[in-house]
């Protein structure tokens, strides 16, 4: 994973219950390389998205008991990935906090917006078309982004606008969020070592 000397925000954390054994290492200052592998072919695919879009290094591990179905294993990566991502971020002196993005994928259209406000929140309003996409439950996409605002500490706005093709809408989802991830986390040189709120704290 790339590594920047000195200021890299990076962190590792391990996840093991009697569903999954997951393991999520990430570098929030990265250059948008993966490493994935849940056993879920699309999933695999939307966790790459957010790593190149978001600009981040991503390096997931997950064994999960996919005989039952995907739900435990996406839901855990979430919670797991939330994890990571709260560890790497610290005290969020001098991110942006606020992130947000429009993405088009041929016919559909999503927006997502993020907030570092350390309460976590999730509003969702993703109309799918179908509720298979591959091997993946659409459902599951709300299990992942809930158990990822659980433990990231954010708050999250996701809409998908519109579209007809299940695979698209996620798609846009999935990489809208990337970009309002990477906005949020940015470095903001203007507010160097300062927590963006007037509470002093996040």
């Amino acid at each position: 994973m790339t590594t920047t000397p000195d200021t890299a925000r990076t962190a590792e954390v391990v996840r093991h219950t009697a569903e999954t054994q997951i393991r999520v290492a990430v570098n929030l200052d990265g250059t948008g390389q993966a490493r994935l592998s849940t056993g879920i072919g699309f999933f695999d695919h939307m966790l790459d998205q957010i790593a190149r879009h978001g600009l981040i290094d991503l390096d997931i591990e997950a064994k999960g008991d996919l005989h039952i179905d995907g739900h435990h294993t996406v839901e855990d990566v979430g919670i797991t990935l939330g994890q990571a991502v709260a560890k790497a971020v610290g005290d969020k002196k001098g991110i942006r906090r606020y992130g947000h993005a429009y993405v088009p994928l041929d016919e559909a259209l999503s927006r997502v917006v993020i907030d570092f406000s350390g309460r976590p929140g999730l509003v969702m309003n993703v109309p799918f078309k179908s509720g298979m996409i591959g091997s993946f439950d659409t459902q599951l996409a709300h299990e992942f982004f809930q158990g990822f605002v659980n433990h990231a500490f954010v708050t999250l706005h996701v809409d998908n606008l519109r579209g007809e093709n299940a695979h698209h809408q996620c798609e846009t989802v999935f990489k809208a969020f990337a970009r309002a991830l990477r906005g949020a986390l940015e470095r903001d040189p203007r507010a160097a070592g300062v927590i963006p709120s007037t509470k002093g704290t996040l």
